[in-house]
């Protein structure tokens, strides 16, 4: 529900800023997550602490769901108008005029409950054809960048190049504050240079990472992959690892759940981030279940394995993704009606 909320609530020219916070404070939780598991490692009853702190912010959410209101969009489409208008002089200022920005969501929402479909239905038509793949391929894509599995299996991937079972938790905090830091560089640029530049310079810089770390491996580990590595090769992997971490963390990472939560029309905006969603759980859960499997066996043809995939991505990016920059949620449908490809979904 998160990025469908921070899109709603969010003005137009600062959509991408607001919902890069999302994967911000993602980013906390996991190196929060790495700092607990290096501090408890030693003691017997650590694991039992690491999972017991969970209970920290899932406090801090339950609490803090009580104190925001719901979105304007949400109200309106459940007919109430005045808490609409209440919500909206929320979120854009007690001095500001909403009437126009809530004339247009009652546009919006009215143009929807006319079908009076089914949105799991909906959908599914040819002229959200656009939005569907879209909603599928991105998460899709974005556990196909390999990142969860570095994040999974950092300890793990550092400890079998070189490093200890200390310092292998060290290099995994090291590459979650350098995705950290690059999420803070995308909430500044991304509505400002838009989401396709993103995309594709961090497409083709994991793209350069993934193949330098295959390559450094074949080189010092050997085909087999039973050499020791040395702790200078060791240290360049770290290296790569922390570039790749940073041009995931200022695209894939963050844009990925922007792009599903603002491309949507109202009647089916919370369907299709649900697929979104459910497609990125089911993606990484086989993933994660594969990729000690896939390192075994493969070697340093596991990076060429993301590699490739990584490559497929930056060209799907460029050919199909129009830039959605500044865009208005209920005037989205623009953007599809002017691509080269799509319109013919859209208008026809």
């Amino acid at each position: 529900a998160t990025p469908v909320y921070l899109s709603e609530v969010a003005p137009p020219r600062w959509r991408g800023a607001f919902n890069t916070g999302f994967q911000f404070f993602i980013g906390i939780g996991v190196v929060a997550a790495n700092c607990i598991n290096y501090g408890t490692a030693k003691r017997s009853w650590g694991w039992r602490l690491s999972l017991g702190l969970a209970v920290v912010p899932a406090a801090i959410m339950t609490i803090g769901a009580l104190l925001i209101s719901d979105t304007p969009s949400s109200l309106i489409e459940r007919g109430k108008v005045e808490q609409a208008r209440h919500s909206l002089r929320k979120v854009r200022g007690k001095d500001c005029d909403v009437e126009a920005e809530l004339a247009e969501l009652k546009k919006a929402s009215d143009v929807a409950n006319e079908a009076k479909r089914e949105p799991f239905v909906t959908i599914f038509e040819r002229q959200y054809r656009p939005h569907l793949v879209m909603s599928i391929a991105i998460p899709f894509f974005q556990q196909l960048t390999g990142i969860n599995i570095i994040a999974f299996y950092a300890p793990v991937l550092f400890q079998s190049v070189g490093f200890g079972n200390d310092s292998a938790l060290i290099a995994a905090i090291i590459l979650g504050l350098v995705n950290l830091a690059s999420i803070l560089v995308s909430t500044g640029v991304v509505d400002r240079f838009g989401r396709r530049f993103l995309f594709l310079e961090g497409g083709i810089q994991m793209f350069v990472c993934q193949a330098g770390v295959a390559v450094l491996l074949a080189v010092t580990t050997g085909v087999s992959g039973t050499k020791e590595i040395s702790k200078g090769y060791a240290i360049l992997v770290l290296v790569l690892m922390c570039i790749y971490a940073a041009g995931f963390g200022w695209s894939w990472g963050p844009l990925s759940w922007l792009i599903p939560s603002e491309i949507f029309p109202i009647k089916i905006r919370s369907t299709g981030q649900s697929i979104s969603v459910a497609v990125n759980f089911a993606t990484t859960f086989v993933l994660s279940q594969t990729f000690l499997t896939m390192l075994c066996h493969f070697k340093y043809g596991t990076f060429l394995f993301y590699a490739a995939w990584i490559a497929s991505m930056t060209i799907f990016v460029a050919l199909f993704l129009p830039e959605t920059k500044g865009i208005p949620l209920d005037s989205m449908n623009s953007v599809w009606e002017k691509h080269w490809y799509w319109r013919r979904f859209v208008s026809g």
